[in-house]
């Protein structure tokens, strides 16, 4: 084949076919050199090529003949000056930033490591070791291969959302009614019978974990563990991929396809925040060999460190445009050409911090993405804090932005677990959070309600542990946090006690019920509706194996029980709008009310500290909601109905009949009941 290389264009950025050949443009300020590494079909017999030209910081060549499939990398050359924040080293295969997909996962070796590992020196050491066998290479795609057939997206209003955060392969894994081979793919999350049981749970969207090309940390290796959540990305527009049954990137394609087809979104979990090479000790794959100065936020005293906000070594440096760019390029290549509905961030204000390092809602990140054509109609939503000063920003994001409301998860939490005085702080997460949104014409949607997440005890967990177990990652329980808000009603761990489990099963019910009714937009995760435990183990990041696999063949008759009742929760939210109310509730629609039947006071907010009830009032028949986290049953006054109505129970938390006399409703301990005015015949 003729290798020559011509000039090609600068633009657009990646490994581009045209059907005559590839274009090559790789991104680079300060390299003096880079060279194209082309391999055969086996990843053998490196053939370098000089990019010939450079314009507009962009090194760039296009080879007529070559095709899709073809396997490249990169060779960059420059200074190796790190306390200047040079780290280029050409003994380095390096990934496209804008790969589409790689020959294999990524698996750490030290011959990655930019600096000579046994020098004294450290990383200011460098390394002759060339790394090309033990790094995959990039793979040239075709993009127009799969065809979407006039597919259309959803399109849910936010108002209409509830979300489901699942992971591709722990959903999948164990679930007998998918084919072996397909279980923990793209292909499994697309068979029919796993779309069934989505849409059988009402749910609006998928929230899959990070599918982002990621990589296993070297210090998880020697320990028999693998990096399972996803959270270290090394490319962002590659799916992973061990996800990928047969390799192809259409796989993904179909499954957003088939999820589309029953009406349920999908928003990606994606991280920009920070890569898995980490901090100056860690390898180089990618952006540090490329252009370490530039891709990564350095220290301003000493440019052989980082700065790091994020606690996973440095953090990503959007504050440069070609690195937004990138980011930019990477969500508009999934919104096309993978037809993705949203985005969650994870550790959002880091990608929104200005040249000081500090928050702000200005930030060159959040103004590009609210402007652009293509985002702009997405779902967006934040995880709004990091680990950096200021890093807290719940509340704080601009309009049009959801955001993690982990106010919503601690309450909640502490209210169930019988926390006294919790009840004001309750009613305000119950209704919106409009003490945290009600600003900047925010809504409610704005507000992700959540209980549990992939971080942190499972709900099944939340009513069975007080203390974390979480020996199993070897790090002597140290890691994970120790704010759970949690109760083990009695015993840690598993029990057959009648007592415990009765107390177990009601409150996880009301947590449920709480989740679900609240007014916001409520985030399931997935496993919780079957009572999945995880042991304890609230830091499941580094477990690829049953611990986190959804065991969907030995379902207890409790998580069955959850099952229906989530069930039940969702066709009472879908079949009443008010549910799903826009706007926040002025003080002549939501009245409060004691158990006595009289208007909550001012006062009253500190003495009923265990329970609450309000009441909606609409054209039709209102609803009354009874919060009872008190360990006794409470007789509740109902409230007076509006002329020609009368109150039925719509929702029983418990699996115990309600004693209704007198307009008086007696109402179990640790349960959430809900009325609704009926006309009368």
């Amino acid at each position: 084949m003729n290798l020559e290389i011509l000039p090609g264009l600068p633009y657009p950025l990646g490994a581009n076919f045209d059907g005559n050949g590839v274009n090559f443009a790789l991104f680079s300020k300060n390299a003096t050199r880079v060279q194209l590494c082309l391999f055969d079909a086996d990843g053998k017999n490196e053939k370098r090529i000089d990019l010939p030209r450079y314009t507009d910081e962009v090194w760039h060549g296009y080879i007529k003949g070559l095709r899709w499939g073809q396997r490249y990398a990169y060779r960059v050359y420059g200074p190796y000056e790190p306390e200047k924040g040079f780290r280029f080293n050409p003994n380095k295969l390096l990934l496209d930033p804008y790969a589409k997909k790689l020959t294999g996962p990524i698996k750490a070796h030290n011959s990655q490591l930019g600096y000579n590992l046994k020098s004294p020196k450290s990383d200011l050491s460098f390394s002759k070791i060339d790394d090309a066998n033990y790094v995959p290479k990039c793979v040239v795609v075709d993009d127009n291969y799969f065809q979407w057939n006039n597919s259309q997206k959803p399109k849910h209003n936010w108002d209409e959302e509830v979300i489901y955060e699942m992971h591709v392969k722990g959903f999948t894994a164990l679930n007998p009614d998918v084919d072996k081979a397909f279980r923990g793919t793209f292909k499994g999350l697309s068979q029919q019978k796993v779309i069934d049981y989505l849409k059988s749970l009402r749910i609006s969207a998928v929230e899959l974990l990070p599918i982002a090309t990621f990589m296993t940390p070297g210090h998880l290796a020697p320990k028999g563990l693998t990096n399972y959540w996803g959270y270290d990305p090394v490319l962002f527009m590659c799916p992973y991929t061990p996800y990928m049954f047969n390799g192809s990137t259409s796989e993904l394609k179909k499954a957003v396809y088939t999820l589309h087809e029953a009406g349920i979104e999908v928003i990606l979990d994606v991280v920009f925040n920070h890569t898995a090479e980490g901090n100056q000790l860690g390898p180089t794959l990618c952006y540090r060999g490329i252009d370490n100065a530039v891709y990564y936020r350095l220290n301003p005293q000493n440019n052989r460190y980082y700065e790091d906000t994020t606690g996973c070594g440095a953090s990503f440096n959007l504050g440069h445009p070609r690195v937004l760019q990138l980011v930019m390029d990477s969500l508009r290549y999934w919104a096309e050409n993978m037809q993705i509905d949203g985005f969650r961030f994870d550790l959002a204000t880091t990608l929104a911090r200005d040249d000081e390092n500090t928050f702000t809602r200005n930030s060159d990140f959040l103004g590009v993405v609210q402007q652009d054509p293509v985002l702009q109609r997405l779902k967006l939503i934040a995880e709004p804090w990091d680990l950096g000063n200021g890093g807290y920003q719940v509340g704080k994001f601009r309009p049009g932005w959801a955001e993690w409301n982990d106010k919503f998860r601690d309450t909640v939490r502490r209210f169930w677990r019988g926390d006294e005085g919790m009840a004001g702080d309750f009613a305000q997460r119950m209704t919106g959070s409009a003490d945290l949104y009600q600003q900047n014409g925010r809504k409610p949607w704005e507000s992700i309600n959540f209980i549990t997440a992939h971080d942190g005890f499972s709900l099944a967990d939340l009513v069975s542990y007080n203390n974390k177990h979480n020996e199993q990652n070897k790090e002597e329980n140290r890691d994970g946090t120790d704010a759970n808000y949690s109760w083990n009603s009695g015993l840690e761990g598993q029990t057959d006690n009648p007592e415990i489990l009765l107390n177990r099963d009601r409150r996880a019910r009301s947590m449920m019920a709480s989740l679900l009714l609240s007014f916001g937009t409520p985030m399931l995760c997935a496993g919780d509706e079957i009572m999945q435990s995880h042991q304890g183990n609230n830091n499941l990041y580094a477990q690829d194996n049953k611990l986190s696999w959804i065991d969907w063949k030995n379902i207890s008759s409790a998580g069955q029980s959850m099952l229906d009742f989530t069930r039940q929760l969702m066709v009472f939210r879908r079949s009443h709008p008010i549910m799903s109310y826009y706007d926040f509730f002025k003080s002549e629609k939501l009245e409060w009310f004691k158990p006595n039947g009289q208007e909550m006071q001012g006062e009253d907010w500190a003495f009923y500290v265990k329970s609450l009830s309000y009441r909606i009032r609409q054209k039709t028949g209102d609803l009354f909601f009874v919060f009872n986290a008190y360990q006794a049953d409470i007789e509740w006054q109902l409230p007076k109905n509006k002329k020609g109505f009368h109150w039925e129970l719509a929702l029983n938390s418990t699996l115990e009949p309600i004693e209704i006399s007198d307009k008086k409703a007696k109402i179990p301990a640790w349960s959430v009941v809900v009325f609704e005015e009926i006309k009368e015949k």
